[in-house]
């Protein structure tokens, strides 16, 4: 290819300075590593595998391909014990105030009652989810925070408001790179990739008067694009420097709907100013484009990434996840499986010895079999030990994966031997699920906190008008609704996830308040009790607030209004009785 031509292609492709730096950075953390995203790669090969022929188990020479889909039982009930214990029951959000103001009722109740109808959405509760699946299946877990305004039109043309709000919004860890050996993920810089359509950047650039900017990066895609004819993807792979990750070559990608996005949020030194710019948010579209660059646009002083590590490593920023050190069990457990297999097949159709002279025959059941004088046909049996060994050995290693895991246990239905009481089996569930709650707190303090706070801060800058939601009257029983506008978010605080912390403590709450009224302390304490709050206890700790069980005095009302029934029924007999007798 000729240097003209090179030198046509780079200028058609041609890099801002920014975009080069900011690409290559990328390409720097995305290989330093490689050896995570393998490991993470072949986890998933076993989390979702029905049999090894896509693990590292396929190089075993059993006949049978069997798995056993331990670590995808025990991701599911990791995420099954970690979301009850997240979000436990609607209250598990709590607002903290830090000033006289703030702690008013009214501020606390408008506060606690939007956060609470928003985080309630069903597209929210997916985000959280799927992150929540990230900290299972990576060991690390990112989010920022949007904000969406859906509205549903209708064929009069008026628009119907289907979501108004804040929205977590997914990272995935295969989408994010930043310094492994920074201090802490907060203090490092952190280039996010994403990938959308042309159609979807017009559609942002046409909705949102903040995201303009991306008509620049349409027009140089469409550019690029409209000369293409002259050039080869010879030429591309030839004059082209870079790739975009999954397009197979630049021309591919260029010829395609599809932009690349790169997003670098932190500091860095302007090596043209000699400057120092700090809290830049800088976006890069065909790895060649810069579209913007500006201060990040929050209230919190920081990027708006946020992350938490399953297993912190010293000295590496990327965490270690709770199925990471069982892939090798995993590895054991299907090949003891298939060992145990094939040894089965063997002792049920074990191999045939023949001596001297036997003519062709088809084992089976009546069969016939023609031997020559001094001949023989003999089973050669294989023994059974071995194959009860590795059952044996097969169950203890499954015991020992859901242990490592620091699954709950007896959430789990595995129950430790011997008889206890109520409290002693309460006391050693409390003590035995203590890896298990520090884990499930640190994803709420770490994460679920700085997120549900950031989507607080990002409806007070974002909310325009008044959003209406809805809240139930915890005296009355009845539903209210509430007028709420970006004004009445505007207070001193933050807003605390409680549900890990409240699931933790509800367990030893029951177990002090068992105890307490089973000894003759019960008795003593009994007049001073409030049954109204004990009532709200019972109605908190077994989440059946949704059936309306429980109400203040209840019971007494309704008694009433039974009576009140078969008054008026004994009356309407009385009545028809009397009638009778007259007639």
């Amino acid at each position: 290819m000729s240097s003209d031509k090179v030198a046509e292609i780079k200028g058609l492709v041609d890099q801002d300075p920014s975009s080069a730096w900011v690409t290559a950075l990328w390409e720097k953390y995305n290989h330093q590593r490689d050896k995570r995203i393998n490991e993470w790669t072949e986890l998933r090969n076993y989390v979702f595998a029905t049999d090894t022929s896509t693990t590292s188990n396929s190089s075993l020479p059993w006949k049978n391909s069997t798995t056993i889909p331990k670590l995808c039982q025990i991701r599911d009930n990791l995420y099954a014990n970690y979301k009850s214990a997240l979000f436990p029951n609607s209250n598990w959000l709590k607002w903290v105030a830090n000033s006289q103001e703030a702690a008013a009722k009214s501020k606390r109740d408008v506060i606690e009652t939007y956060m609470s109808n928003k985080v309630g959405n069903a597209r929210v509760k997916e985000a959280f989810e799927r992150i929540l699946l990230d900290y299972i299946d990576y060991g690390m877990a990112f989010a920022t925070v949007g904000f969406e305004s859906r509205y549903k039109e209708l064929s009069t043309g008026d628009k119907i408001p289907n979501y108004v709000g804040p929205m977590p919004e997914r990272i995935s860890p295969m989408d994010i790179v930043f310094n492994p050996l920074a201090a802490s993920f907060t203090q490092s810089h952190k280039i996010v990739r994403s990938i959308k359509t042309i159609g979807e950047l017009k559609k942002l650039a046409e909705t949102d008067p903040d995201q303009r900017f991306w008509t620049e990066a349409i027009e140089k895609r469409l550019e690029i694009k409209r000369n293409l004819g002259g050039y080869s993807k010879e030429d591309f792979d030839k004059a082209i420097g870079f790739e975009a990750d999954g397009f197979g070559s630049m021309y591919e990608y260029f010829t395609g709907d599809y932009v690349e996005i790169l997003e670098f949020f932190g500091d860095f030194h302007d090596s043209a100013t000699g400057e120092l710019q700090t809290n830049r948010m800088i976006t890069i579209v065909d790895r060649s484009v810069e579209v913007r660059n500006e201060v990040m646009p929050t209230l919190l002083s920081e990027a708006p990434i946020y992350a938490v590590g399953w297993r912190d490593r010293p000295d590496n920023l990327w965490s270690m996840g709770p199925l990471d050190n069982l892939v090798g069990m995993q590895y054991r457990l299907d090949h003891l499986e298939n060992l145990k297999a094939d040894a089965m097949d063997l002792c049920v159709h074990p191999p045939l010895k023949r001596i001297g002279e036997v003519e062709e025959f088809v084992w089976g059941p009546g069969a016939e079999i023609v031997i020559d004088e001094g001949g023989d046909v003999q089973e050669l049996g294989k023994n059974l030990n071995g194959i009860m060994a590795a059952a044996s050995e097969m169950a203890g290693l499954e015991d020992r994966m859901e242990l490592y895991a620091g699954a709950p246990r007896e959430a789990a239905g595995i129950r430790t031997p011997g008889e206890k009481t109520l409290g002693e089996v309460m006391q050693l569930a409390t003590a035995a699920g203590r890896t298990f709650q520090e884990k499930v707190t640190k994803f709420e303090e770490r994460l679920l906190e700085p997120v549900i706070n950031a989507m607080l801060e990002s409806a007070r800058r974002n909310l325009q008008g008044i959003d209406v939601v809805s809240l139930v009257n915890e005296e009355y029983g009845v539903q209210e609704f509430l007028e709420i506008t970006a004004q009445d978010l505007v207070s001193n605080g933050i807003i605390k996830p409680v549900g890990a912390r409240h699931f933790s403590k509800q367990a030893q709450d029951l177990q002090n308040l068992m105890t307490v009224f089973n000894s003759p302390l019960g008795q003593l304490v009994g007049p001073h009790t409030s049954a109204k709050n004990l009532t709200k206890f019972v109605s908190d700790i077994s989440g059946l607030e949704g059936y309306e069980i429980f109400s203040p005095n209840a019971a007494v009302f309704e008694q009433q209004e039974l009576q009140s029934t078969m008054n008026n029924v004994q009356e309407e007999a009385a009545a028809v009785d009397s009638t009778e007798t007259v007639v």
